[in-house]
């Protein structure tokens, strides 16, 4: 079956049982709150069901006592605020707009409007009355009418104080059962999922709870830190300001909280509407702003960041995204469970490969590879964003990093696709041409390195191929006279694996010469004839990059039985020893297959080369 079709399965579940799907979910929240208080006790030798029961108490006197306080606080505000009203309308008529203004002529016009039609409505209504009244000849003197509403016993008042209150009540009550039964029984009923899932899932159902529970906890608790803190620097500042009843708003400030994005703005609204109808000057509104201004740019740039680490693994846009579609389905519940159901969700997304699609959704990991943002922009034609990807992961990594881990499988992805006919010419050359122009640009960027003492080098360009691609030959010979040969193994993209070599080794100080594709392996031998000392290096790249790096080393054992020959098979992730036997009795000294392990290997044989000549 489709997942899509699973999930719009769990979607209306999720909506047509949310009355106990509610209650529940907030326990499972509260459980994870709460869990690590109740194991506190237990290390001090408490029974289960005891550490419960004094948690579950003292929770629910703290948010009691918190509600008796803010009640206590909200009625100060509304038996405070009709001693405001002249000071309101003083600010109200002060942001009087100016008649010449353009708001102020279209304020001016909507008056207007309605005083013309004030009459008219008001003429048009006694017409009515009057054709619509009957003569006096025909009916009597107006009767008056009372309507008399049946006295309200004492049940019907008490009903209609409760009847609004019992519907949160009753999901409060079940929220406290279901948490204290899942406090009491989490083992219990983790086993049974467990054993729900299958013990064939085992594994992966019990990372998936144990990154659930982990991520989800350490939210929890660090939210409740920081909006706890939050609320008192809010409180604290209001108090500084003057704003009466500054306890009440940073009580809600950590709570709105809890809301992404507009929890903290919407809290702020109430202190700033209390401080333009208390004070006469526009000063302590502004602070107001200002102090909500720079608690929210500590609290998302600094402290957030700290606390979190990892955070959830939401991203931005899916956290919003999220909290509008929890909201819509399960109405404030949603908002306050918002991110720890996402968390379910991605974790889900995570561990069922059914379901992979939420944790690509919804998660703040890259969506696409290095490698593969690299080859999608060359694709789109775009060399300087993917330039731009390049660069930006050259910041953090090194060269030989960059070649190994973005540029060459990037060039194995084109050709596959090549190879598959998914590639067009254009494209085909773009991404050839434009990869090598970067290869080229970073050669010039930074000097080489300084080579071994006794070695001169001296740079050359070898141009008979569509890619002109720099070489260095060595001139002199020190201590070492080994020379390196870079043969491309059949292609342009081989040709480019083969200048990343070449650009490698010479920074690291060997004599190089990098050769480009298509040049005759018999007229190399005629012109520069290699000696036993020196060493080619074969790159390939797949698809094919066995059959063609063998055909060529073959060639190569022909003519030269005693020069090494490494052979570079970039990005194989095999068994290099096993692999090697696939060459037959042309069989390299070295199979690779990274340039990093090229260097390194050629790096030895070098100074085994050195110790030899001493």
């Amino acid at each position: 079956m489709s997942p899509l079709i699973w999930l719009a399965g769990i979607i209306l579940i999720l909506y047509f049982a949310r009355t106990v799907l509610i209650p529940l979910a907030l326990a499972l929240t509260l459980n994870f709150l709460l869990m690590p208080m109740v194991l506190w006790l237990q290390r001090f030798h408490f029974r289960r069901v005891l550490a419960v029961a004094l948690v579950v108490l003292i929770s629910i006197a703290a948010v009691g006592g918190m509600g008796w306080i803010v009640a206590g606080q909200v009625l100060q505000v509304a038996s405070d605020l009709p001693q405001y009203r002249q000071n309101i309308r003083n600010k109200v008529e002060a942001l009087h707009l100016a008649p010449e203004s353009a708001l102020g002529r279209a304020a001016e016009s909507v008056r207007e409007i309605d005083s013309d039609l004030e009459p008219s409505t008001a003429v048009g209504s006694q017409e009515h009355l009057q054709s619509s009244t009957p003569s006096k000849t025909a009916v009597g003197p107006a009767i008056p009418v009372q309507v008399v509403t049946p006295p309200v016993t004492g049940l019907q008042s008490l009903w209609q104080w409760l009847s609004p209150l019992l519907k949160p009540l009753g999901t409060a009550g079940m929220v406290v059962i279901f948490t204290v039964f899942i406090l009491i029984e989490q083992e219990d009923l983790r086993d049974r999922f467990l054993r729900l899932a299958g013990v064939g899932q085992l594994h992966a159902m019990t990372l998936a709870l144990n990154d659930a529970s982990g991520r989800i906890s350490r939210y929890l608790a660090m939210q409740f830190l920081v909006n706890a803190g939050y609320g008192i620097c809010f409180g604290l500042g209001l108090f500084l300001i003057g704003i009466p009843n500054a306890l009440l708003w940073g009580v809600i400030a950590g709570l709105l909280r809890l809301v992404p994005y507009v929890g903290a703005l919407a809290a702020t609204v109430f202190p700033l509407v209390l401080a333009l109808a208390i004070f006469h000057g526009w000063g302590p509104p502004l602070l107001v702003v200002l102090l909500f201004l720079l608690l929210e740019l500590i609290a998302s740039n600094v402290v957030e960041p700290l606390l979190y680490g990892a955070h959830t693994g939401i991203s931005s846009l899916a956290l919003l995204v999220m909290t509008v579609f929890w909201t819509l389905l399960w109405g404030w519940a949603g908002v306050v469970l918002a991110i720890p159901l996402t968390v379910c969700a991605i974790v889900l997304g995570r561990y069922v490969p059914q379901m992979s699609f939420l944790h690509v959704l919804l998660g703040d990991e890259t969506a696409l590879s290095v490698e593969a943002q690299f080859y999608q922009r060359l694709l789109a034609l775009d060399q300087e964003d993917a330039r731009s990807v390049a660069q930006t992961f050259l910041r953090s990594h090194s060269r030989i990093a960059l070649y190994d881990k973005v540029l060459v499988p990037a060039l194995t992805l084109a050709e596959q696709d090549r190879h598959r006919g998914a590639l067009d010419e254009t494209r085909e050359s773009f991404v050839y041409l434009s990869t090598s122009e970067i290869v080229s640009e970073l050669a010039s960027d930074e000097p080489a390195e300084t080579p071994a003492k006794g070695r001169k080098l001296t740079p050359r360009w070898v141009s008979n191929s569509a890619l002109a691609v720099p070489v260095v030959g060595r001139v002199d010979a020190g201590p070492s006279t080994m020379r390196i040969f870079c043969l491309a193994a059949n292609d342009q993209a081989d040709e480019i694996t083969s200048s990343m070599l070449a650009q490698l080794l010479e920074r690291a100080g060997h004599g190089v010469l990098s050769l480009p594709v298509g040049s005759q392996l018999e007229e190399i031998l005629q012109n520069l004839p290699p000696e036993p000392q020196d060493v080619i290096c074969i790159s390939a790249l797949p698809p094919f990059a066995f059959a063609q790096a063998a055909s060529l080393c073959a060639r190569i054992r022909l003519h030269l039985p005693e020069v090494k020959i490494l052979a570079g098979v970039w990005g194989f992730s095999g068994d290099l020893n096993k692999a090697q036997q696939r060459f037959g009795s042309a069989n390299p000294d070295a199979l690779v297959a990274s340039l990093a392990q090229a260097v390194e290997q050629i790096s030895a044989w070098r100074n085994q080369s050195v110790e030899a000549a001493s």
